[in-house]
């Protein structure tokens, strides 16, 4: 297991090279934005409005209620993603957090394949595994937004790409170069023929 370990910081290292181009340089791609005037406005209506004390998400409107039942079907409707306090984009300690969060996965991805490394000895399966919960679980953490909260496709249709795409170069790092080699008494019987 302790192979792993060096397996998942180089996985990390590719998760958030990953991360890096898609959020960095491709980024606009999936996120709109509007003008300077407009977005002061905003920021000005969530400060007037909002409780300035902790980072929360809030639904508007929210739903409860005859009144709110009505605004929401009417429309429009917002799901905020609140933080009263600012960050510096790109900002050293959110870099670390986001690196540390991306070593965490890979461990555990590392550790999956570490339990299935006795059972499954051939790279081909292992990264067929790989791509398969990578995809399930990308496609479940990120296409039920647009499906139940009527979210926009082409962002979290982004996020699902970079998602999976991460979890499957994380795994095939692991996989091929930091799990154990397996011998089978079968295979060991083998090599002492041919000797």
């Amino acid at each position: 297991m302790l192979k792993v370990i060096p397996g998942a910081i180089v996985a990390a290292v590719a998760m958030f090279i990953i991360g890096f181009i898609a959020y960095g340089l491709l980024g606009s791609i999936p996120v709109g934005d509007v003008g300077d005037s407009e977005a002061a406005a905003i920021q000005s209506v969530l400060a007037a409005n909002m409780d300035n004390e902790a980072a929360r998400t809030v639904l508007v409107p929210s739903g409860s209620g005859e009144v709110q039942q009505r605004m929401y079907l009417d429309g429009p409707i917002a799901m905020i993603h609140y933080n009263p306090s600012g960050f510096a984009i790109g900002a050293g300690s959110t870099m670390l957090a986001g690196f540390i969060h991306m070593l965490i996965s890979a461990l555990i991805i590392g550790a999956a394949l570490f339990t299935l490394s006795g059972h499954v000895r051939d790279f081909g399966a292992r990264i067929s595994i790989v791509a398969l919960f990578g995809i399930a679980a990308a496609f479940y953490m990120n296409l039920g937004n647009p499906v139940w909260w009527h979210h926009d496709w082409i962002y979290h249709g982004f996020v699902f790409f970079i998602d999976a795409l991460s979890f499957i170069v994380a795994g095939a790092i692991i996989a091929r170069w930091f799990l154990p080699r397996h011998i089978d008494s079968d295979d060991r019987f083998g090599e002492e023929q041919e000797r």
